[in-house]
């Protein structure tokens, strides 16, 4: 009930003033020792999923701490994970305000955000500072951290942009996720085609074996894909990753697809949909991709999630984990108890 009228106040706000302003109040709360009059206590769901134990099922999606800033008041509510980022070697500012929309009727937000962040090494002392990164006391848990390109890097050298970030990153994360998905830094989807796909995968996978010889600890690598693609480029990329034997797959990222939004408020908005409208269309994706890859690596499944019906989907579909973003916005810390009980209950059921 307290979320719901934070929601109705927030949701009153300029749709990116609330998302800084609810952060900027999480960190307060957690500062204050009140997390617990928004969450329940973290369910307590082990699984070892890239080698690593996560605490719970349920993380939380890259997007919504971009600079790693609040990853201890996000902890407080009960994930078992929180992935940062998108972060870019650079500071930028993104793209032009506005560039974030609710579209309330149908649970769904568009952002065109364009990797506003603060750049690597920022992202990198926060993380320094953060217990629930660092594993201290009963709260510990993963932290996966989510690198794209700078928008002025030209595309042939977007691969210099990813290794300095996992350089940077691999020292303070749990596991590195390749964005190559968004459709809010231009050309950027075209990292998924075959060739140039293979060429990232191929150095990124090299730096990889590199750094677990030098910091002693291998960090996984993580790929999210768009939902947008045909068949046999999804057919593509799962060959692509088990060819360079990459660690994990999210899928998906927002879908550039309008279906049942068209004639809402904001429907029209140029950029990325994510929430209800969005569910099946990246649940199938998922379905796909597990399909492909036979049970060869693991999966986690992100897009649509409002209801622990939908993570319990997602886990029949193939996933080993689960991520929230905009049900967490519209439902708020209940959605994230609800979905490590459904997809605990899921996993129980088929063992």
């Amino acid at each position: 009930m307290i979320y719901t009228f934070l929601r109705r106040a927030l949701f009153l706000l300029d749709a990116e003033k609330a998302h800084n302003l609810g952060l900027t109040g999480l960190s307060f709360l957690r500062a204050c020792g009140l997390s617990g009059l928004l969450a329940q206590a973290r369910v307590a769901d082990p699984a070892n999923v890239m080698g690593i134990t996560f605490p719970n099922r349920v993380g939380l999606a890259a997007g919504l701490d971009k600079n790693g800033a609040h990853v201890d008041a996000l902890a407080a509510l009960g994930f078992g994970h929180i992935e940062v980022g998108t972060v870019t070697p650079r500071p930028q500012p993104g793209n032009p305000k506005p560039r974030l929309f609710r579209l309330p009727e149908a649970q769904a937000i568009i952002n065109r955000m364009g990797f506003n962040n603060k750049g690597v090494e920022a992202l990198v002392a926060n993380l320094k500072d953060s217990d629930f990164a660092r594993g201290i006391g009963k709260n510990g848990g993963v932290v996966g951290v989510n690198i794209g390109k700078n928008a002025d890097t030209p595309l042939e050298k977007a691969a210099e942009d990813y290794l300095f970030c996992l350089e940077k990153a691999y020292a303070v994360a749990h596991y590195v996720t390749l964005n190559i998905s968004s459709p809010n830094t231009q050309n950027l989807r075209e990292l998924q085609k075959e060739a140039a796909l293979d060429d990232l995968l191929r150095q990124l996978k090299a730096a990889q074996t590199r750094l677990a010889d030098q910091h002693g600890r291998y960090v996984p690598l993580a790929l999210k894909i768009a939902p947008d693609m045909e068949d046999a480029t999804l057919t593509d990329i799962a060959d692509a990753v088990r060819r360079h034997r990459v660690d994990a797959v999210i899928a998906a990222n927002t879908t550039v697809a309008r279906a049942g939004v068209e004639k809402l408020r904001h429907g029209d908005e140029t950029g990325g949909l994510s929430g209800a409208p969005e569910f099946r269309l990246a649940t199938t994706v998922l379905g796909k991709l597990a399909h492909a890859l036979q049970n060869e690596i693991p999966l986690i499944g992100v897009g649509g999630i409002l209801k622990g019906e939908d993570a319990r989907a997602k886990m029949a579909a193939g996933a080993s984990l689960v991520q929230l973003f905009t049900g967490f916005i519209y439902r708020g810390p209940t959605l994230i108890h609800e979905v490590a009980a459904a997809v605990q209950t899921a996993k129980r059921s088929t063992s």
